[in-house]
């Protein structure tokens, strides 16, 4: 008999394939990558939109005693032609006001956050000895808006007003603000409409007028004595510690009607003389917040009967919890819940509720949860398309392969420090039609090879090699087509840019790993699954030329 020469494999699919067709790995690989992917989704932190750097801050020059022009011309724009010579700012606008000029700063979108609080703090210092004499040490405020913006905001409110007035609930409010500032990867917690605990002084301008005083020395006066006084330590010729404590000034509505303001005619003046003190909460604390509790009014039959109505409104101090840059909100988020939860009874005993208002971290998981849904149900259309199009087997080897892609993906975008998005997610459904490609070109040419004349002469192994090796050259040249189409947007500046980055770097992993699932997996899937047709007519032709 002839022997047949053999199939040599000329592109790197083939070499694939044939390295991997017998391997006993391949199927640990397989189970390797499905592995890491699945670790990348569960770990990854997640969140509804995707981290921009965003940089800038604030200088504060106080000049007292000067106008608006003088700020302007001594302290403004001297400061704005220094800025200029730090690399990276964008933008510069500057304000005089009396007394006081301020100066915001914006960086280009994606400078580094650090970087750029640092060189603004050491341009405003150099500059120190040019600031004209008077001016009070300027304030450098850099914005932080990966802390700036809350991920969970908790409404606290009390649910009879009778029992719990506004200072006990900022006592327990400031509680449970210290304890969530201690729950992991927590960054930065405020209060919104806290009512603190004041002395309220009401000075009546009339007798104010009668004793020749001004509310500038009411304020001294008060300022004076509205200071800790500190314990005094000393010690004795024979070496003994001596510890003695001073009384506060003030320690209730009394002391503090009883500060001395001025004097007159040789007799002291005190404040209880031109003003009214009580005790109770800040009164000029206009940002003060409620809540609304909303009921339904039965004024018909049916569901349009039913018309809501304000029922009750009460004062509320909302709690909002920031996360630090780059961690799972979703864990964040959950952290802080469980926290509220463990106070629930603590809560009922002393009489007041509250409402999260904001959980960014359930927003994102369901965002994410949501474009994962969609993904699966895409994979499923796809095998059953292509259950019809060439066969169940042939199906199911095209299915693998896509989580098998969308895993290598993943855990590229873990290890670079990613987060899941909805951006990133976009990306793997933009890819999700194209990762399939080069798995069905290689099981389509397998398909052929497998229903060709003389089929039957060729070995299953050489067969598969040989059908993806001649399919290797144009799939890969299409596969880089479309990868340079999708490199370009990583050159796009300013917020957009940065909004869409996770598409060029997600895209272009995701198809060249399409590349090497497929020429690793097909094969070998193939070599398992399929078998090859028998030919009926050729054996019934056979067997008529042995008989004669």
């Amino acid at each position: 008999m002839e022997n047949k020469k053999e199939y040599q494999v000329i592109n790197v699919a083939g070499k694939l394939a044939k390295g991997f067709l017998r391997n006993p790995l391949t199927p640990v690989l397989g189970a390797i990558l499905l592995l890491v992917g699945y670790i990348a989704l569960n770990t990854m932190p997640r969140e509804e939109d995707p981290q921009i750097a965003i940089s800038g801050g604030a200088i504060i020059v106080a000049l007292p005693g000067a106008s608006p022009k003088e700020i302007e011309n001594v302290i403004v724009n001297p400061l704005e032609r220094k800025l200029r010579e730090v690399q990276g700012i964008e933008h510069i606008y500057g304000m005089a006001m009396d007394n006081v000029g301020i100066v915001n700063v914006m960086y280009y979108i994606g400078e580094n956050r650090e970087d750029s609080n640092l060189k603004l703090y050491d341009k405003v210092m150099q500059n120190m000895d040019s600031l004209p004499k008077g001016t009070m040490q300027p304030i450098v405020k850099p914005f932080d808006i990966d802390i700036d913006i809350p991920i969970v905001t908790v409404a606290f409110y009390p649910k009879d007003q009778k029992t719990v007035n506004d200072i006990a609930l900022f006592n327990v409010v400031r509680e449970i603000q210290q304890k969530l500032n201690s729950v992991e990867y927590v960054a930065k917690t405020t209060l919104k409409g806290a009512r603190k605990a004041h002395y309220n002084i009401e000075v009546d301008i009339g007798k104010l007028s009668a004793y020749h005083l001004s509310l500038g020395q009411i304020m001294q006066a008060v300022q004076s004595v509205a200071i800790d006084v500190p314990d005094v330590k000393g010690r004795t010729v024979d070496n003994k510690l001596v510890i003695f404590g001073v009384k506060n000034a003030i320690e209730s509505v009394d002391d503090v009607g009883d500060i001395i303001v001025a004097q007159y005619m040789g007799s002291p003046i005190y404040l209880k003389d031109v003003a009214t003190v009580e005790e109770g909460v800040d009164i000029q604390n206009f940002r003060t917040a409620e809540i609304l509790f909303k009921d339904k009014v039965n004024h018909g039959e049916g569901d349009e009967g039913h018309v809501s109505k304000f029922s009750d409104q009460r004062t509320q101090i909302t709690l909002t919890v920031s996360k630090l840059a780059g961690t799972n909100a979703v864990f964040v988020a959950d952290d802080v819940v469980n926290v509220l939860k463990s106070h629930d009874k603590e809560f009922d005993r002393i009489g007041m509720g509250y409402i999260i208002t904001r959980n960014y971290g359930e927003r994102a998981n369901e965002a994410v949860n949501e474009l994962m849904h969609h993904l699966i149900i895409t994979i499923v259309i796809i095998a059953l398309m292509l259950v019809f199009a060439l066969g169940w087997r042939e199906s199911i080897i095209v299915t693998f392969t896509v989580p098998a892609i969308l895993a290598v993906t993943l855990f590229t975008a873990w290890m670079t420090g990613q987060t899941m998005n909805r951006i990133t997610l976009f990306a793997l459904l933009l890819s999700l039609g194209l990762l399939v490609d080069a798995a069905i070109i290689v099981i389509e040419n397998i398909h052929r090879h497998l229903h060709s004349h003389g089929v039957e002469d060729k070995e299953m192994g050489e067969l598969l090699i040989e059908a993806t090796d001649e399919i290797g050259a144009p799939t890969n040249i299409a596969t880089l087509a479309i990868i340079l189409t999708m490199v370009p947007m990583a050159f796009v500046g300013g917020m957009m840019g940065s909004f869409m980055k996770p598409i060029p770097y997600n895209v272009p992993v995701a198809l060249i790993a399409s590349l090497f699932v497929a020429y690793i997996f097909t094969p070998y899937l193939s070599f398992k699954l399929l078998k090859k047709p028998e030919h009926k007519h050729t054996h019934k032709k056979d067997n008529n030329e042995g008989s004669k």
